[in-house]
């Protein structure tokens, strides 16, 4: 499986929130970089006609006017392509970027967000015609409106936030809503572990995690290609961070 990742992500200087939090990807990396079948691939920033293909260009020229945000949201974007283009290969890939994106929409933005990078990397795709359609699983504690949003002329791409009181309701509603995709042609995952049991959402075990990627693993088989990637988007409790991160991995890539 491949992860792509930068080592500017280490960088906490970009911004000051819950997103660029110093350690973070640390937490992340020193977990996955010790497994054996994970190669780490370098991510190149998006450019300004790949952002325009899900924002408007009020929003990118917005952005730039705080340079360094601006330059690891590109940097964010451009991951989720690397990833995107990976999983077409029938590698799947779990990018492992910052700032998120799911909560950036085609004209505005808010929380921690700056581009959508999950819907920046599917239109790219669509562009050069590599997909005609697609499904995003955001498990997130929060909805990812941003995506839904640039998403949502797009009648071939379904975007899916479950739901459930209880970690395995909300597992079993994963489940049950990927067995009514008959086919897409990519699936991608907006990888939120701010769900997760001691972080905000309060309800996803660790084995949720694994489980949540084996689900999905399972899907593509089923319909008879690899073509899946992830790219995180919240998390913040750091002593559980890595180990989530690498449960999901290890279901998503088998």
């Amino acid at each position: 499986m491949n992860i792509v990742f930068n080592e500017a992500f280490y960088s906490s200087t970009y911004a000051s929130n819950g997103a660029s939090a110093p350690g973070r990807m640390e937490s992340i990396l020193s977990v996955l970089s010790k497994q054996d079948g994970y190669r780490i691939l370098p991510g190149i920033p998006a450019t300004e006609a790949d952002l325009l293909l899900a924002h408007t260009q009020e929003r990118v020229t917005s952005a730039k006017n705080d340079g360094p945000l601006f330059d690891m949201a590109c940097l964010a974007a451009g991951g989720a392509i690397r990833a995107a283009e990976s999983a077409i290969g029938e590698q799947p890939a779990f990018a492992c970027v910052r700032p998120p994106g799911h909560h950036a929409s085609r004209a505005s933005t808010w929380d921690y967000c700056v581009f959508c990078n999950i819907g920046v990397a599917l239109l790219k795709l669509r562009k050069q015609e590599k997909i005609r359609s697609a499904f995003v699983l955001d498990f997130d504690a929060h909805t990812g409106d941003g995506t839904l949003d640039v998403l949502k002329d797009w009648k071939e791409a379904t975007v899916f936030n479950p739901y459930g009181d209880t970690n395995r309701e909300y597992v079993e509603h994963v489940g049950n809503r990927l067995q009514q995709i008959d086919y897409v042609d990519i699936v991608a995952v907006s990888a939120g572990f701010d769900s997760g049991i001691h972080d905000l959402g309060h309800k996803l075990e660790t084995f949720d995690f694994y489980e949540i990627g084996l689900l999905l693993r399972k899907m593509t088989r089923r319909m008879g290609h690899n073509r899946r990637f992830a790219v995180l988007e919240g998390g913040y409790f750091q002593p559980d961070l890595g180990k989530n991160v690498l449960a999901f991995c290890e279901g998503f890539a088998g």
